[in-house]
């Protein structure tokens, strides 16, 4: 047998091995905190996370919303019913502090689109005067259930629930109080939130909107937060030909009828939330680049400032235009795919 024969081989046996090792690798176990109705971003972000369920590489624990929308839990729950995970933990905030405004959001729209008969497109779904366990509630629920240091939190909303889940008392699911869980169970959080360019810096929207719950979350949550920046997805467009065109296996898609309805068509849409989810699930350095270890401050404003410190756990994710691109053909990638029951 020639060199270049054997050679081949033993690359084939090696990736043979290494694509076993991760068939045999455990799921990942993730929440998914979103404002969902805001931004069209965060539908693209739970989309992608869909698609990695359906490859066996996460396990969406449970999905909670802290937007002030009663249209936001019924169109998750369209949405985990329409991908095929109806059995999803849903948790949704309690008193918010954001007010919903007066313009229609697209999470009310596809919830009330009809067929030809005058039914539901999307079949079965939660009335939107439909309680679901509040977000806290659910939170000490599911983590008191988990392994050790095995929760990955991706939050690309406001941290309303996640600052009361850190001040939450001992309870019926666990003796610990909300920080002593979070330090035992959960392995880290990607986090979408903030603008720390050094110029033209934005009080950015997840992060304004409740400054006292960022504030009290960055100080004060025991572990690791890997946060990607208003300026790390910003750039990087997810195209709405993918969107026209890609879709186009069925009749009825939601994430499709959510884009065209949130803009007018065509429009390139910022990738902001979705970088979070990649990032938790495919934390990869030809993806991202990550700062050195430091704690991140927060003004009145809402404005954000990292300041490097050998002894912080605040990290930030920044991506050079080489970066940019892979993880777009990666987002274009995901969303390209068909879902598994589909």
């Amino acid at each position: 047998m020639k060199f270049k024969q054997i050679f081949f081989l033993a690359i084939l046996a090696t990736f043979a091995f290494n694509s076993s090792l991760l068939a045999q690798k455990k799921a990942l176990t993730v929440i998914f905190e979103t404002d969902m109705g805001n931004d069209i971003d965060d539908v693209l972000a739970l989309d992608i996370l869909y698609k990695y369920q359906d490859a066996g590489i996460v396990n969406i624990a449970a999905i909670s919303n802290n937007k002030g929308n009663i249209y936001s839990i019924p169109f998750i729950d369209l949405l985990n019913r329409w991908y095929g995970y109806p059995d999803i933990h849903l948790g949704n905030v309690q008193n918010t502090k954001v007010k919903e405004g007066k313009k229609t959001s697209y999470v009310e729209y596809v919830s009330n689109l009809k067929n030809e008969q005058q039914s539901n497109l999307f079949g079965k779904q939660l009335n939107p005067s439909s309680t679901v366990q509040g977000s806290v509630e659910m939170y000490r629920k599911i983590l008191s259930a988990q392994p050790d240091q095995s929760v990955v939190i991706i939050s690309v909303g406001f941290l309303t629930n996640l600052s009361r889940l850190l001040n939450s008392p001992a309870d019926r699911y666990s003796s610990l109080n909300g920080k002593e869980l979070i330090n035992k169970k959960v392995k880290s959080m990607s986090l979408m939130g903030g603008d720390f360019r050094a110029e033209n810096r934005t009080k950015e929207f997840n992060i304004r909107y409740d400054i006292a719950s960022a504030k009290d979350v960055f100080d004060n949550w025991p572990g690791d937060i890997f946060v990607s920046p208003w300026e790390l997805g910003g750039p990087i467009l997810f195209p709405a030909d993918v969107i026209k065109n890609d879709l186009a296996y069925t009749p009825a898609h939601p994430l499709k009828y959510a884009y065209e309805y949130y803009s007018a068509m065509p429009y390139d849409r910022p990738t902001w939330d979705l970088t979070s989810v990649l990032y938790a699930v495919e934390p990869l350095k030809k993806y991202f680049t990550v700062s050195k270890a430091g704690s991140i401050d927060t003004d009145e404003k809402g404005a954000t400032y990292f300041n490097k410190n050998k002894k912080g756990n605040r990290y930030i994710l920044t991506a050079n235009k080489q970066q940019q691109e892979r993880m777009l053909l990666r987002f274009k990638e995901l969303v390209k795919q068909k879902p598994k029951l589909r």
